[in-house]
Protein backbone atom coordinates (compact mmCIF):
# COMPACT_ATOMS: atom_id res chain seq x y z
CA UNK A 1 0.00 0.00 0.00
CA UNK A 2 1.33 3.41 -0.97
CA UNK A 3 1.42 6.27 1.50
CA UNK A 4 -0.16 9.60 0.49
CA UNK A 5 3.13 11.09 -0.69
CA UNK A 6 3.92 8.06 -2.84
CA UNK A 7 0.42 8.09 -4.34
CA UNK A 8 0.72 11.81 -5.16
CA UNK A 9 4.07 11.51 -6.95
CA UNK A 10 3.19 8.27 -8.72
CA UNK A 11 0.11 10.05 -10.06
CA UNK A 12 2.36 12.83 -11.31
CA UNK A 13 4.49 10.21 -13.09
CA UNK A 14 1.31 8.78 -14.64
CA UNK A 15 0.23 12.29 -15.74
CA UNK A 16 3.61 12.70 -17.44
CA UNK A 17 3.12 9.33 -19.15
CA UNK A 18 -0.33 10.41 -20.32
CA UNK A 19 1.10 13.67 -21.70
CA UNK A 20 3.71 11.66 -23.62
CA UNK A 21 0.99 9.44 -25.05
CA UNK A 22 -1.01 12.50 -26.11
CA UNK A 23 2.10 13.85 -27.89
CA UNK A 24 2.46 10.60 -29.87
CA UNK A 25 5.34 9.29 -27.79
CA UNK A 26 5.88 6.34 -25.49
CA UNK A 27 3.74 6.80 -22.36
CA UNK A 28 6.30 6.47 -19.60
CA UNK A 29 6.56 9.18 -16.96
CA UNK A 30 8.68 9.83 -13.93
CA UNK A 31 9.04 12.16 -10.96
CA UNK A 32 11.88 12.71 -8.50
CA UNK A 33 11.05 13.85 -4.99
CA UNK A 34 12.74 14.45 -1.69
CA UNK A 35 10.08 13.77 0.91
CA UNK A 36 7.11 15.98 -0.01
CA UNK A 37 9.20 18.24 -2.25
CA UNK A 38 9.12 17.70 -6.01
CA UNK A 39 12.58 17.97 -7.54
CA UNK A 40 11.66 17.28 -11.18
CA UNK A 41 9.31 15.44 -13.46
CA UNK A 42 9.70 14.12 -16.97
CA UNK A 43 8.50 11.71 -19.60
CA UNK A 44 9.81 9.54 -22.38
CA UNK A 45 10.88 11.94 -25.16
CA UNK A 46 12.38 9.50 -27.64
CA UNK A 47 9.84 10.31 -30.35
CA UNK A 48 9.34 13.97 -29.56
CA UNK A 49 13.07 14.80 -29.44
CA UNK A 50 14.45 12.03 -31.63
CA UNK A 51 16.69 11.08 -28.68
CA UNK A 52 17.08 7.34 -28.08
CA UNK A 53 18.29 7.89 -24.50
CA UNK A 54 15.41 10.18 -23.46
CA UNK A 55 13.51 7.59 -21.43
CA UNK A 56 11.08 8.87 -18.80
CA UNK A 57 13.48 8.46 -15.90
CA UNK A 58 16.39 9.96 -17.86
CA UNK A 59 14.30 12.99 -18.88
CA UNK A 60 13.26 13.53 -15.27
CA UNK A 61 16.83 13.26 -13.97
CA UNK A 62 18.10 15.57 -16.70
CA UNK A 63 15.48 18.15 -15.70
CA UNK A 64 16.51 17.78 -12.04
CA UNK A 65 19.93 19.11 -12.97
CA UNK A 66 22.96 18.63 -10.81
CA UNK A 67 22.26 17.40 -7.31
CA UNK A 68 24.86 17.17 -4.57
CA UNK A 69 23.21 13.95 -3.41
CA UNK A 70 20.25 11.76 -4.24
CA UNK A 71 20.53 9.78 -0.99
CA UNK A 72 17.24 11.07 0.45
CA UNK A 73 15.22 11.00 -2.77
CA UNK A 74 12.65 8.70 -4.32
CA UNK A 75 12.25 8.15 -8.04
CA UNK A 76 8.71 7.45 -9.19
CA UNK A 77 8.17 5.81 -12.55
CA UNK A 78 5.02 4.68 -14.29
CA UNK A 79 6.77 1.59 -15.72
CA UNK A 80 9.48 -0.69 -14.39
CA UNK A 81 12.85 0.78 -15.42
CA UNK A 82 14.94 -0.67 -18.21
CA UNK A 83 18.58 -1.57 -17.64
CA UNK A 84 19.82 1.87 -18.76
CA UNK A 85 17.56 3.65 -16.28
CA UNK A 86 18.29 1.05 -13.61
CA UNK A 87 22.00 1.67 -14.04
CA UNK A 88 21.46 5.41 -13.67
CA UNK A 89 19.43 4.89 -10.48
CA UNK A 90 22.28 2.84 -9.04
CA UNK A 91 24.99 5.20 -10.32
CA UNK A 92 23.29 8.22 -8.71
CA UNK A 93 22.65 6.34 -5.46
CA UNK A 94 18.89 6.84 -5.50
CA UNK A 95 17.81 4.68 -2.55
CA UNK A 96 14.11 4.22 -3.32
CA UNK A 97 12.04 3.61 -6.44
CA UNK A 98 8.26 3.42 -6.69
CA UNK A 99 7.09 1.65 -9.84
CA UNK A 100 3.60 2.04 -11.27
CA UNK A 101 3.55 -1.34 -12.97
CA UNK A 102 5.73 -4.14 -14.30
CA UNK A 103 3.13 -6.27 -16.07
CA UNK A 104 3.65 -4.86 -19.57
CA UNK A 105 7.42 -4.64 -19.12
CA UNK A 106 9.30 -6.63 -16.51
CA UNK A 107 12.21 -4.39 -15.69
CA UNK A 108 15.02 -4.86 -13.26
CA UNK A 109 13.46 -4.85 -9.79
CA UNK A 110 15.55 -7.76 -8.54
CA UNK A 111 18.77 -6.17 -9.75
CA UNK A 112 17.85 -2.87 -8.05
CA UNK A 113 17.12 -4.74 -4.83
CA UNK A 114 20.44 -6.60 -5.07
CA UNK A 115 22.14 -3.19 -5.07
CA UNK A 116 20.31 -2.07 -1.93
CA UNK A 117 17.56 -0.03 -3.58
CA UNK A 118 14.14 -0.20 -1.93
CA UNK A 119 11.65 -1.08 -4.67
CA UNK A 120 7.91 -0.61 -4.24
CA UNK A 121 5.59 -1.99 -6.89
CA UNK A 122 2.26 -0.15 -6.91
CA UNK A 123 0.52 -2.40 -9.44
CA UNK A 124 -1.37 0.70 -10.62
CA UNK A 125 -4.38 0.01 -12.85
CA UNK A 126 -4.10 3.33 -14.72
CA UNK A 127 -0.43 2.78 -15.53
CA UNK A 128 -1.18 -0.75 -16.77
CA UNK A 129 -4.15 0.34 -18.89
CA UNK A 130 -2.24 3.18 -20.56
CA UNK A 131 0.73 0.97 -21.47
CA UNK A 132 -1.49 -1.87 -22.71
CA UNK A 133 -3.39 0.58 -24.91
CA UNK A 134 -0.16 2.03 -26.29
CA UNK A 135 1.38 -1.39 -27.00
CA UNK A 136 -1.79 -2.49 -28.80
CA UNK A 137 -1.99 0.72 -30.87
CA UNK A 138 1.73 1.12 -31.65
CA UNK A 139 3.55 -2.20 -31.32
CA UNK A 140 6.36 -1.11 -33.68
CA UNK A 141 7.11 2.00 -31.62
CA UNK A 142 7.03 -0.03 -28.41
CA UNK A 143 9.44 -2.61 -29.85
CA UNK A 144 11.74 0.21 -30.94
CA UNK A 145 11.67 1.67 -27.42
CA UNK A 146 12.66 -1.63 -25.80
CA UNK A 147 15.12 -2.47 -28.61
CA UNK A 148 13.33 -5.54 -29.89
CA UNK A 149 12.76 -6.55 -33.51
Amino acid sequence: MLNDTDAKFLRLAYDEARAGYDEGGCPIGSALAEGDRLIAQGRNQRVQQGDPIAHGEMDCLRKAGRQKSYRSMTLYTSLSPCMMCTGTIIQFGIPRVVIGENETFGGNEDFLRSKGVEVILADDADCKALMARFIEEQPELWNEDIAEE
